[in-house]
């Protein structure tokens, strides 16, 4: 098992990637998008933030729940400082209550993992939790 640094740097790098590889790609207007993907992650703005989840609760999944907190930190990071440094075009300027629902929601998916070493995550909740976060981000893409 990989420690919990190395599993940071690796999603580091990969959001990087995502970034360099989404931030070409064309938004589509139509009612039902249909999203292209580099390397499994979606071309959109939220795509890198989905793929960080995916990659979180597929971690959770396999039980290792220390590993699933550490990416669940990165993915806070990450998402907390594309905001900050977003300037206008960050969610939280154009879109507050989006801004919002999806920030909470992420921490009610990410919550009981960090708290999963003192007592073990009841695996429907995340789950519930997890979807719940996937729509919210859909909604912002």
């Amino acid at each position: 098992m990989r420690d919990p640094f190395h599993k940071m740097l690796e999603a580091l790098l990969f959001l990087g990637l995502a970034f360099l590889l989404g931030s070409g790609a064309p938004a589509t207007l139509a009612q039902e998008k249909k999203v292209a993907q580099s390397n499994g992650v979606d071309n959109s703005k939220m795509g890198p933030y989905r793929a960080l989840a995916q990659h979180i609760y597929g971690d959770f999944q396999k039980g290792d729940i220390a590993g699933a907190a550490a990416m669940g930190r990165v993915l806070e990071r990450v998402w907390d400082k594309a905001e900050d440094y977003g300037g206008d075009t960050a969610l939280s300027k154009t879109n507050r209550k989006l801004f919002d629902e999806i920030d909470k929601a992420m921490d009610d998916f990410l919550s009981p993992i960090w708290e999963g070493k003192a007592k073990a995550p009841d695996p429907a909740k995340v789950r519930a939790a997890y979807n719940a976060y996937l729509e919210k981000l859909k909604l912002a893409d």
